[in-house]
């Protein structure tokens, strides 16, 4: 895995470097120590690893302004990192550059329920923002299966998901506003509690851009009120096929879900013995479906998706019948990544989308590759929204399986873009799907990409290395001229 190459002069500067963010950061929010800074060589990809420079824990927007202000003023690089959950690498330090840690940006500033809108420090986790408000009947509606530890501000980095994205939107589709600090220490606001902004979608552009544009030090988001009636569904299936197609049928009738999510028999027998979820054992595909609304509304839809399953056909079919046995289904589901740890010395979580409606072949292409490969795969995955995250089951301690796996899980990727959809969901490109960019993007799309960046980051000293196979400096790539009194699409008539 090519990274930027380590700057010597950078390097050489290190004690100076650490007494500047002293000078900034006091107390203990400078770590230099090489046995401290092991605990920071690495996000959710563990694969991969790297000492950074030192790392800093700034706990003010005033503090991580004058930080990134010096660095700018010296030509130093900087990592932002929230919680370390991250599996795409997009965390991954540099030798030669800071490690800008969020971790005591971890206050909630204000609970607004007149416009149903939370002020959090990025540093707070995404289940810590719905605890906060469901005393009131309100919750933050994304949910990674990560969020007992994930952070709010690496969620709007990522674009986060969640089981409850399917009707409820990803992270982008929460997020109101937010304040960054641009490389040069300037703190800009976008957004705020209202629905909607003016002029540029900027806040669009931020949500998403994996730490290259900027540090998020304040995140807005939306809450909801909790539905009136949720009912939890089991539908098991005797292939990955019918189950896949089940979701594409459900989809089509126009019934959206709460939450769809999708396991195989490998994943549904490592989750059951973990968590005792009352999963059946017997069935290759379990599909889990949650539909929530008004209670007849939900009434319904169960009899509706009933249907649809029995012809599929499910070979099971069961409803929730209180809370604690909806609460039970969704258990299983989210333990289901460290439910595999426990089968497997290691495993690589991918992470691509397609359309719904190419499940089923998708599926077994992935069932084909596992056999090429001589490596298990495990399918967990948000199925209503096409959010494939194959579980590559693997040993380190074996020589070739890491390298293996890597093929294997790119060649996934590569299948998800040749069936109409995209290398990411959720997880960001980072350096995971850094390389397989030119698979989905021409070099001119790439090109336009880094324009954006060289707007907000010019020196590219955010997050370097990340997202992009080929880093342009931002004199190489030009601007993009449109003539004066010339419409960029001239067959466009004039009114």
């Amino acid at each position: 895995m090519l990274m930027p190459k380590p700057d010597a002069d950078v390097i050489s500067r290190r004690t100076e470097i650490i007494t500047a963010m002293q000078g900034i950061v006091p107390g203990e929010g400078v770590i230099s120590d090489e046995n401290e800074l092991q605990a920071y060589d690495c996000d959710g990809l563990m694969a991969y690893r790297e000492l950074p420079l030192i790392v800093v824990l700034p706990e003010t927007t005033e503090q991580v302004s004058r930080v990134l202000h010096h660095c700018h003023d010296n030509d130093v690089k900087i990592v932002p990192r929230g919680a370390g959950t991250g599996l795409s690498g997009g965390a991954l330090p540099l030798a030669d550059g800071i490690t800008l840690g969020l971790s005591k940006f971890n206050k909630i500033l204000d609970i607004d329920y007149r416009n149903r809108c939370v002020v959090t420090q990025p540093g707070v986790t995404n289940l810590a923002i719905t605890e906060a408000v469901s005393g009131a009947g309100f919750y933050y509606a994304p949910d990674p299966s990560s969020q007992i530890a994930c952070s709010i501000g690496g969620n709007v980095a990522e674009n986060s998901g969640g089981v409850h994205c399917l009707k409820y939107g990803l992270t982008t589709n929460n997020v109101l506003g937010v304040e960054i600090v641009l490389m040069n220490g300037e703190v800009v606001r976008l957004g705020g509690k209202h629905l909607d902004s003016e002029g540029y979608d900027l806040l669009g552009v931020v949500t998403g851009s994996e730490g290259l544009l900027g540090v998020i030090t304040e995140v807005t988001v939306r809450i909801l009120k909790k539905p009136t009636t949720a009912t939890g569904m089991l539908l098991g299936f005797e292939t990955n096929e019918a189950a896949g197609q089940c979701v594409a049928d459900i989809i089509g009738a126009g019934i959206i879900p709460g939450g769809m999510e999708m396991m195989d028999k490998l994943a549904i027998q490592a989750t059951e013995e973990f968590v005792g979820a009352g999963y059946p054992l017997d069935v290759e595909a379990l599909l889990i479906v949650e539909l929530d609304g008004p209670e007849a509304e939900v009434t319904h839809l169960i009899d509706r998706v009933r249907k649809i399953a029995s012809q599929a056909p499910a070979v099971v079919i069961r409803v929730s019948q209180n809370e604690a046995e909806r609460e039970s289904f969704w258990a299983g589901r989210k333990a289901a990544f460290p439910a595999i740890g426990r089968i497997s010395p290691d495993y690589l979580c991918m992470d691509g989308t397609i359309p719904r409606g190419r499940l089923a072949e998708v599926l077994k292409r992935i069932t084909e590759l596992s056999k090429q490969y001589e490596l298990h795969v495990a399918n967990v995955f948000h199925a209503g929204d096409g959010n494939l995250h194959p579980l590559i089951l693997f040993d380190a301690n074996e020589a070739g399986e890491l390298e293996r796996a890597e093929k294997f899980g790119a060649d996934i990727l590569r299948l998800c873009v040749e069936v109409g959809g995209v290398l990411t969901g959720e997880h960001g490109v980072g350096v995971e799907k850094r390389d397989l960019m030119g698979e989905m993007f021409t070099e001119d799309d790439m090109k336009h990409q880094q324009r954006l960046k060289c707007a907000f980051d010019p020196e590219h000293l955010m997050n370097p290395g990340k997202v992009y196979p080929t880093l342009h400096r931002c004199a190489e790539l030009g601007r993009i001229h449109v003539h004066h009194g010339q419409l960029p699409f001239p067959d466009i008539p004039r009114f």
